[in-house]
């Protein structure tokens, strides 16, 4: 299995954000993909997603501005089926590849 960690730090948002100048809160975030060939093909593909800022979005949750995931899906967990953004879900390479 490969496991994605991604550590987003507290900042300030940019122009382009949606409050610009305005304090965030970061977070920890967890992806899962299979360690086969289409999997690792997956992982260098999410990874110059994330290089090109892709990854993550800057929303407001309970009245303060926090990264979360974007709008490209990330498998969170390896329990749950594509309901819980989890495992077993047999389209989730092809529609994520789709995505990217």
């Amino acid at each position: 299995a490969l496991k994605l960690l991604f550590q987003m730090f507290s900042s300030c948002s940019k122009v382009g954000d949606p409050r610009p100048g305005q304090p965030y809160k970061g977070g920890n975030f967890c992806a899962f993909l299979p360690d086969n060939r289409e999997g690792q093909k997956i992982a260098m593909l999410l990874k110059k997603a994330f290089e090109h800022g892709l990854t993550f979005q800057i929303k407001t949750c309970d009245g303060e501005e926090r990264v979360t995931w974007g709008l490209i899906p990330h498998k969170t967990s390896w329990e749950g089926g594509k309901a819980r953004n989890g495992y077993p879900d047999a389209q989730y390479l092809h529609e994520v590849c789709v995505v990217l």
